[in-house]
């Protein structure tokens, strides 16, 4: 199964520019408010049309501005699930789940049917209307809609972002069965980086209508190439960074010399690290090892964030420089500790961007 994308659409901040080429896995589709990420699966389904460019889904043209082909939504063989499910509400779960199968036989239909109700847990639903099923029941019944016309590729738009935290995780573990058994190609569209880094094997990030990254999702997230895609995997320790020698750079902004094991970029540089990676040490004299002080600290279920100040005591709760989280049962083993504490940004653990 593959997918090639090359379009070109206005919009009213900026051009939609996107490309990619997807061979039978999971994308998933990571970008600010705005960015562009809905847009594109809306063209790629046919319910939007690219000012230019080109769709093909395994050989079969399902867009090209130069020959003028446009296929239809209904001939396209793609499935779509929407943030706010979009069921019909005068229709039964079993009509919507067979809504696109009006031209199959109706022992088909059946088949088709039954499969979709087993695979996603509806039984003795199916004759209930959409506003008497719970927001998880809903987004099932929405999926096993998009799956019953077989699509080549399946679209999901933020699937779970209207669901609680419990309903979200099993949704979450019931997708990703889904599509283990599901032979064509899905695109996932979220702002949860743990829904996307569980589901999906790799990344499109698009920033203001371009794609500013593409890759394994292990590669994006251990070496994002440039601040932006840092901060929207979820990054937020930066420095600018000066090159010292091809080994060592100055983090301006931590006021610090650190050893670093990767090339350092042509253009500007910033260095960062994630919160998770950071480790507070009893061992003062390792590489990367600092004196640290707590400005303050936010607290989570499981874990905690610590806010650092290097070098010196902090002055105020927002003077920091670099943020840890750590879980609370580690938390515990040294969070009455005298200061300096000590703080270790791990070389294999740094990672340098382009501006």
């Amino acid at each position: 199964m593959q997918l090639f994308v090359d379009i070109h659409k206005p919009l009213s901040s900026y051009p939609l520019e996107v490309q990619f080429n997807l061979e039978g896995r999971v994308l998933g589709i990571l970008g600010g408010s705005g960015s562009g990420k809905s847009m594109t699966l809306r063209c790629i389904a046919g319910l939007e049309t690219p000012k230019r460019g080109s769709i093909i889904l395994n050989d079969k043209v399902l867009f090209d501005s130069n020959k003028r082909i446009n296929v239809p939504i209904r001939s396209r063989r793609v499935g779509i699930v929407f943030q706010n499910y979009a069921l019909f509400t005068h229709l039964t779960v079993a009509e919507n789940i067979t809504y696109g199968l009006q031209d199959l036989p109706l022992a088909e239909r059946q088949q088709r049917l039954t499969e979709q109700v087993s695979k996603l847990q509806l039984s003795g639903l199916e004759n209930r209307y959409p506003n008497q099923l719970s927001g998880g029941q809903q987004q099932r019944v929405a999926l096993a809609r998009a799956l019953a016309v077989e699509p080549e590729v399946l679209l999901l738009d933020e699937p779970f972002s209207a669901l609680d935290t419990h309903l979200r995780h099993q949704l979450q573990e019931q997708l990703i069965e889904t599509l283990s058994s599901y032979q064509g190609v899905t695109l996932f569209v979220t702002h949860n980086l743990e829904e996307v880094y569980a589901i999906c094997e790799q990344l499109l990030i698009i920033s203001q209508g371009q794609v500013i990254a593409y890759n394994d999702k292990q590669s994006i997230f251990q070496r994002p190439e440039t601040y932006t895609v840092a901060q929207l995997t979820g990054c937020k320790n930066f420095s600018q960074a000066r090159t010292i020698s091809p080994t060592q750079v100055e983090a301006i902004d931590w006021g610090c010399n650190l050893k670093i094991i990767e090339p350092i970029p042509k253009s500007d540089a910033y260095v960062g690290i994630r919160a998770h990676h950071l480790n507070i040490t009893n061992h003062p004299n390792g590489d990367n090892t600092f004196p640290c002080w707590l400005a303050h600290t936010r607290e989570t279920p499981h874990r905690m964030t610590l806010y650092l100040k290097l070098h010196n005591p902090p002055t105020q709760a927002n003077d920091y420089h670099i943020q840890a989280e750590v879980f609370k049962e580690k938390w515990t083993t040294f969070k009455n500790h005298p200061f300096p504490w000590y703080v270790k940004l791990d070389p294999m653990r740094l990672f340098l961007m382009q501006a």
